[in-house]
C-alpha cells in the first residue's frame, strides 16, 4: 500500500532510499516506552541496556507494520555499537522473538559485510556498489524469522540477491554442516566480495566444506543444482512470483519474495504436500527489482 505516516514502509535487501521514516526526534520517555516491550521478552532480553534514542510518531503504532515503527525509536544506530546489542535492540522494539535467531545474528557480525566506513550496526540499509545494497538489520531478522522452521539442521536453503553474503552465511549457521546454504548473485564483483566476507566470519569452515557455497547466476532461475529447497530467500521484488522458485521449493518449503512493481508487499509462499501453494502478504516493502545484471548496472 502507499506510503504515508499511517503506514510505515519497511525497506528492504539492496534498496538505496532516504530513511525518511527513521527520522525523528529524540523523546525523553523511549526508555520508559522500552521497558514495557522488556515485560514480553526472555530473561537474557530483558537485561539488556535499553539505549533507545528516537520515539516515533505514536500514530505509527496503530498500523499493522508496527515493527519499523518500533525500530525508529534507535534510529541511525545511536549508541549501537556492538553487534549484540544491534540484536537485543531489534528483539526490544519487537522486530523479532525467536532466540535461534537472535543466536545467529550475534554469530554473524555485520561489521563483516558492510563497506569499511560505514557504521554496520545501524539499522538501515547501505550501499554495497552496483547499484546494490545490503539490507537494514531489521528486514534480515524479520526474514530469519520467517524461515526459522525452514532453517533447520541438514535442510536446504536458497538466498538469491546474496550481494555481501550476511544473509547466506546466517543460512548456513542455521542449517548447518549437514544442511546447504546457497546463495546467487548476478555481479561476479559482489560474488568475489562476499566469498572474503564469509571467510572472515563464523561461517568460514561451512564454506571450506562446500555447505555454503555462492554463485554467479541469475537469480530469476534459482538453482537446480542443489535444489529442492525448504527455504528461498528474495532481496529483490518480482513483478510475480517466478516459476522456477516454486518448482524448486520442496513441499513443506518456504518462499520469502517481495513482489510489485511501485507498491510491494513481501509475500510468503508455502508449498502444501501435494504441490499447491498458499501465498500470503506479510507487509508493504520496497524493493529493488529483481531483474538481469545489465538493467541493474544501468541503474534499472
Amino acid at each position: 500500500m502507499p506510503s504515508s505516516s499511517l503506514s510505515p514502509i519497511a525497506y528492504g535487501f539492496r534498496y538505496p532510499a532516504p530513511l525518511k521514516h527513521l527520522i525523528i526526534s529524540a523523546c525523553a520517555s523511549a526508555s520508559a516506552s522500552a521497558s514495557r516491550h522488556h515485560a514480553r521478552l526472555p530473561p537474557r532480553v530483558r537485561a539488556a541496556h535499553v539505549s533507545a534514542t528516537c520515539l516515533s510518531n505514536p500514530r505509527h503504532l496503530l498500523t499493522g507494520n508496527s515493527f519499523l515503527s518500533r525500530m525508529e525509536r534507535f534510529c541511525s544506530g545511536s549508541g549501537i555499537n556492538k553487534n549484540k546489542v544491534m540484536v537485543e535492540m531489534l528483539q526490544i522494539y519487537g522486530v523479532f522473538r525467536s532466540e535461534k535467531v537472535a543466536e545467529v545474528m550475534e554469530t554473524i557480525d555485520r561489521a563483516l559485510f558492510v563497506p569499511d566506513g560505514t557504521p554496520p550496526y545501524a539499522d538501515n540499509p547501505m550501499p554495497i556498489g552496483f547499484n546494490a545494497t545490503i539490507s537494514a538489520p531489521h528486514m534480515h531478522a524479520m526474514c530469519l524469522e520467517l524461515l526459522e522452521k525452514n532453517l533447520q539442521p541438514g535442510m536446504h536453503a536458497l538466498d538469491i540477491g546474496s550481494g555481501t553474503g550476511y544473509l547466506t552465511a546466517c543460512f548456513a549457521m542455521m542449517v548447518g554442516p549437514h544442511g546447504r546454504a546457497v546463495g546467487v548473485e548476478h555481479i561476479p564483483e559482489l560474488v568475489s566480495k562476499s566469498t572474503k566476507n564469509i571467510e572472515k566470519s563464523a561461517a568460514a569452515s561451512l564454506l571450506k566444506d562446500g555447505s555454503l557455497s555462492i554463485h554467479v547466476g541469475d537469480g530469476r532461475l534459482g538453482w537446480p543444482d542443489a535444489a529442492p529447497y525448504d527455504a528461498i530467500h528474495v532481496g529483490a521484488a518480482a513483478p510475480e512470483i517466478p516459476k522456477p522458485l516454486i518448482d524448486q521449493l520442496k513441499p513443506g518449503g518456504r518462499l520469502v519474495i517481495p513482489v510489485g512493481n511501485v507498491f510491494q508487499d513481501l509475500r510468503v509462499v508455502d508449498k502444501n504436500p501435494d504441490g499447491t501453494i498458499q501465498v500470503k502478504s506479510e507487509t508493504s516493502v520496497r524493493y529493488v527489482p529483481l531483474t538481469s545484471r545489465e538493467a541493474q548496472l544501468r541503474g534499472y
